[in-house]
C-alpha cells in the first residue's frame, strides 16, 4: 500500500517543505533547494519510523520495496530532466556568438577538470583508507565526482553497481556523497556571496524582490496551439518519451550480446549514463524537427521551452528528494564508511571551491564572481543550485554566466567521456584489492588527463588573448 503511494508521499513532503522554507527565515536565507529540505524531512521521518517500528495499515512505512521505488524514481528522473533540457531550442544569435562559443569551451574544461580533481581526491583517499578499513574498496572514491559533479542519480546508480561487485553499502555511500554535495553548495556558496557582498564586489538581491520571471513563453508565434485536439504539454511529454524510448532501444540490445566486455562492462556503463545518451538523442531529434520545419514538412513548432523547463524542474525536484529519502543509515553504521565519507566529502568540497574559484577568475574575468557561484553550485550540487546562487547577485541574468554553464555542460559531455569509461573500468570486474591493474591504470589516467586538461585550458586562454590583440590592431 505505502509503496504504491510512494510518489504521492514524495510530492506531499515537497509541498510541505516549500511552506516551511517560505515561513522560516533561516531556511529562506540558506539557499537550500526546497527538494533538499524535503529529502531531509523525508529521511528524518523514515528514520523515526524505522527505529520506533511504527506501522501504517499493518505495514512498515519504509520497506525494501519502498526503497527500491525511490531508487527507480531517482534513476529515471535524472534522464527525463536532461532530455527535457536537451530538447530546448536555442536562438541562432546566442548559439553563433563568438564569446559564447569561447565561454562554453572554457566552461566545459572547468567542469571536466573539477570531475577529474574530485576523482583523484576520492580514489587517493579510498586507496589509503582501504589499508585501514576492510569495508572500503580502493576504487570507491571515484563516486565522489558522480555525487558532487553529477548529482544523486549517478551516485546512486554506480554505488548500486559497485555494491553488486562487493562494496557493501555502496548505494547509500553514493547517495550520502551527493547529499553532502548539496550542503557544500549551500554553505560554501552562501559564505562566498556574503564575503563578496561585504567587499563590495557584488550586490545581493533584496529578499523583498520577486524572483526574475522566465523569458520563455507558454505560447509563441508559429507554435502549435496551447490546447487543441492535443494539449501542448502532452506533446512535450510525448517527445521526451520518444527520446527515452530510443535511448533504451540503443542500450538494451548491447546487454544481450554474449561478449564479456560488452555485456559486463560497456552495457552497464551505458545504462548508468543513460542520461547522456538521452541528451544526445534529444539534440538530434531537435535538429531533425528544425530541419523538417525549415523544409515545410512540419508546419508548426512543437517544442516549447517554457514547458520543457517546467518538466525538467519537476524531474530534478523529485530526483533530489527521492535520492535523499532512499538513504538507509543502517548501512552506514560501519566506522570505515563514516570516516571515509567525512574525509572525502570535506576535502572534496574545499578542493572544488578553490579550484573552481581559480579557474573561473581566469576564464570569465568580466563576470568572475557570478561565474564562480554558478559553477561551484553546479559542481557540488546540481545546476539548479548554481542558478539559485547566481540569482542572488544576478537576478535578471545580465551576465552570460548561466549560458556558460548550459553550453559548457554540452562541451563537457565530449571532454568528459574518458572519465565515464574509467568509472566503468576502475573496479576491474569486482577486484577489491590494491593489486588490481585496472585500479592503477585508471588512477594514472585520471592524473594524466587532469594535467592535460589544465594545459589545454592555459593554451586556449593564451590563444584567445592573442586573437583579440590581433583583432584590435586591425
Amino acid at each position: 500500500m505505502v509503496n504504491r503511494l510512494g510518489i504521492l508521499i514524495v510530492l506531499v513532503i515537497l509541498l510541505l517543505s516549500n511552506v516551511l522554507r517560505r515561513a522560516i527565515p533561516f531556511l529562506r536565507k540558506s539557499l537550500l533547494p526546497v527538494a533538499f529540505i524535503s529529502g531531509a524531512i523525508g529521511l528524518g521521518l523514515k528514520i523515526a519510523f524505522q527505529f520506533s517500528e511504527v506501522a501504517i495499515t499493518g505495514l512498515n512505512v519504509y520497506t525494501d520495496g519502498f526503497k527500491a521505488m525511490l531508487q527507480v524514481i531517482t534513476y529515471h528522473s535524472l534522464a527525463v530532466g536532461f532530455i527535457a533540457l536537451g530538447l530546448k531550442t536555442v536562438s541562432k544569435e546566442r548559439a553563433k556568438s563568438k564569446e559564447m562559443g569561447r565561454d562554453s569551451v572554457k566552461g566545459g574544461i572547468i567542469i571536466v577538470g573539477s570531475y577529474l580533481l574530485q576523482a583523484i581526491i576520492g580514489v587517493t583517499a579510498t586507496i589509503l583508507l582501504s589499508l585501514v578499513f576492510t569495508s572500503i574498496v580502493p576504487y570507491a572514491g571515484v563516486i565522489l565526482p558522480l555525487g558532487f559533479g553529477q548529482g544523486p542519480g549517478q551516485a546512486m546508480t554506480w554505488g548500486s553497481n559497485y555494491e553488486l561487485l562487493g562494496f557493501t553499502g555502496g548505494t547509500d555511500f553514493g547517495i550520502t556523497i551527493s547529499t553532502m554535495g548539496f550542503l557544500s553548495a549551500a554553505v560554501g556558496g552562501v559564505i562566498y556571496l556574503n564575503y563578496a557582498a561585504k567587499k563590495g564586489y557584488v550586490k545581493r538581491r533584496d529578499e523583498s524582490e520577486n524572483a526574475p520571471q522566465s523569458d520563455e513563453l507558454v505560447e509563441k508565434h508559429g507554435e502549435v496551439p496551447l490546447s487543441e485536439s492535443i494539449d501542448k504539454l502532452t506533446i512535450q511529454v510525448a517527445l521526451i518519451a520518444i527520446v527515452y524510448l530510443l535511448t533504451f532501444a540503443i542500450i538494451y540490445p548491447l546487454s544481450l550480446i554474449p561478449v564479456a566486455f560488452i555485456k559486463n562492462t560497456l552495457a552497464p556503463l551505458l545504462f548508468g549514463f543513460n542520461f547522456i545518451i538521452g541528451t544526445m538523442i534529444a539534440m538530434l531529434v531537435k535538429k531533425l524537427l528544425a530541419a523538417m520545419q525549415k523544409k515545410n514538412v512540419v508546419k508548426k513548432q512543437y517544442i516549447n521551452n517554457f514547458m520543457l523547463e517546467r518538466i525538467a524542474g519537476l524531474a530534478f525536484d523529485v530526483m533530489i528528494i527521492s535520492s535523499i529519502m532512499a538513504i538507509d543509515i543502517r548501512n552506514l553504521a560501519d566506522t570505515g564508511l563514516i570516516v571515509t565519507l567525512a574525509i572525502i566529502c570535506v576535502i572534496g568540497a574545499f578542493a572544488t571551491f578553490f579550484y573552481v574559484k581559480h579557474m573561473t577568475s581566469r576564464a570569465f574575468p568580466g563576470y568572475k564572481h557570478q561565474g564562480f557561484v554558478t559553477f561551484y553550485g553546479n559542481l557540488t550540487g546540481t545546476a539548479s543550485d548554481g542558478i539559485a546562487l547566481l540569482r542572488e547577485i544576478d537576478p535578471t541574468f545580465k551576465t552570460p554566466s548561466a549560458d556558460s554553464l548550459v553550453y559548457g555542460s554540452t562541451v563537457a559531455i565530449a571532454l568528459g567521456f574518458p572519465v565515464l569509461l574509467i568509472v566503468g573500468y576502475i573496479h576491474g570486474g569486482g577486484n577489491n584489492t590494491l593489486a588490481s591493474i585496472p585500479l592503477w591504470v585508471s588512477y594514472g589516467i585520471l592524473i594524466a588527463y587532469f594535467i592535460a586538461i589544465n594545459l589545454l585550458f592555459m593554451f586556449l586562454l593564451k590563444r584567445y588573448k592573442k586573437k583579440d590583440e590581433q583583432a584590435q590592431t586591425k
